[in-house]
């Protein structure tokens, strides 16, 4: 089975002292490709380094709305200047977080339609967060209509779920829907089409049920695979292989690659 991580912080700190070691980890259980969606400009030279020095990472940049207060206005200004010069695969992570109450709301979402708006005028996809925000994530993309992409770590409704796969969008699968609790997420996941969603880890953060507490890996990504498969009766193989058919054309990989 060949798998994609489709949304892998692979390049913090985090893996610093072992990113060899996990790579391989992740490669002997079939994840071929991970996507690395920036957090904040001070990283993208070492997110670009980092998936240069590797085959199979992917790199995305933007202006995560969790760091908003790390982010300048003339950031805004210099991504497209990166991404004329940078292999880019995606815009992100970008979004909004109306979780973390200190967040100011305006603010994300000047960042937030500024992006998006460069996705759509270089034809990229974007990698959504929206976090307690998918209404508001809905009507910004009614808006601006940028070319698709990944609603990272899903967890709204059915009929959310069906508004953004009607736009040309997918959803992202992690660690979240391998908890029992996650019942609304498991009955949203058995309703989508197989064009409809893609699998994620989100490393090195929301581990899976049984790695609770310790630091995620793209590896993980299998038991990911194993629950989705079970929630949806389906066979793992059958899944790796549509959700990374999916994920490839999103962003213009080749499964020969």
């Amino acid at each position: 089975m060949l798998l994609f991580d489709t949304h892998s912080h692979f390049d913090v700190a985090a893996f610093d002292d072992d990113r060899d070691a996990a790579l391989a980890r992740a490669k002997s259980a079939g994840v071929e490709w991970q996507l690395l969606p920036a957090i904040d400009r001070a990283g993208w030279q070492h997110l670009a380094d980092v998936c240069d020095a590797y085959p199979g990472l992917l790199p995305a940049y933007g202006l995560h709305p969790v760091y908003l207060p790390t982010h300048r206005e003339d950031d805004l200004q210099a991504l497209p200047e990166w991404i004329e010069r940078h292999a880019t695969y995606a815009i992100g992570e970008i979004g909004l977080d109306f979780f973390l109450p200190d967040l100011d709301v305006d603010l994300q979402t000047h960042y937030f339609e500024t992006q998006l708006r460069i996705a759509r005028d270089h034809h990229l996809p974007v990698i959504l967060h929206a976090r307690r925000a998918v209404d508001a994530v809905l009507q910004t993309l009614r808006r601006i209509k940028p070319p698709g992409g990944i609603v990272h770590s899903f967890a709204g409704s059915e009929q959310q779920a069906r508004q953004l796969i009607d736009m040309g969008f997918v959803l992202g699968i992690g660690g979240p829907v391998t908890y029992e609790r996650a019942q609304r997420m498991h009955r949203v996941l058995k309703t989508l089409p197989r064009d409809g969603f893609v699998l994620e880890t989100d490393s090195p953060d929301q581990p899976d049920s049984a790695w609770q507490g310790r630091r995620n890996e793209p590896a993980r990504l299998v038991t990911v695979l194993a629950h989705v498969a079970r929630i949806r009766d389906e066979a793992p193989e059958d899944i790796a292989r549509y959700t990374t058919d999916t994920a490839c054309k999103l962003f213009g990989i080749s499964r020969a690659s």
